[in-house]
């Protein structure tokens, strides 16, 4: 059977969040918040914050799941233009439910790839 490998690790702890939170960069924008940092080595890492005013428990799932799935398209993208290894937090907004993955992909490569880039 065809097995699939992630090539992104899975921020979890509270610890990271917060450190991202006071010491990333912060990207803005209409579907989504993101905070950026640089690594030493490693995979990216991608942490998902989905408040409740995002909606209820079936909407703030759904932006799990578009933020996850425009990730994984962005993250070959973000290795190919450079060497470096990023931490990226995503906190959904209130309209991220009800975009889809194709239009987070697109605000993704307009905000986020370019402060790769720079960073």
């Amino acid at each position: 059977m065809h097995e699939l490998k992630k090539r992104y690790v899975v921020i979890k702890s509270a610890r990271d969040f917060s450190f991202l939170f006071k010491k990333g960069e912060s990207v803005v924008t209409y579907g989504f918040v993101c905070y950026i940092r640089p690594r030493r080595a490693g995979k990216n890492r991608l942490g998902i914050v989905t408040g409740k005013k995002v909606g209820n428990a079936v909407k703030r799932n759904r932006a799990r799941r578009i933020i996850r799935e425009a990730f994984r398209l962005l993250d070959p993208i973000i290795r190919e233009s450079t060497q470096r290894r990023f931490d990226f937090v995503f906190v959904a907004r209130s309209k991220t439910p009800s975009l889809g993955s194709g239009q987070l992909l697109g605000l993704m490569k307009k905000n986020v790839l370019p402060k790769t880039l720079q960073l």
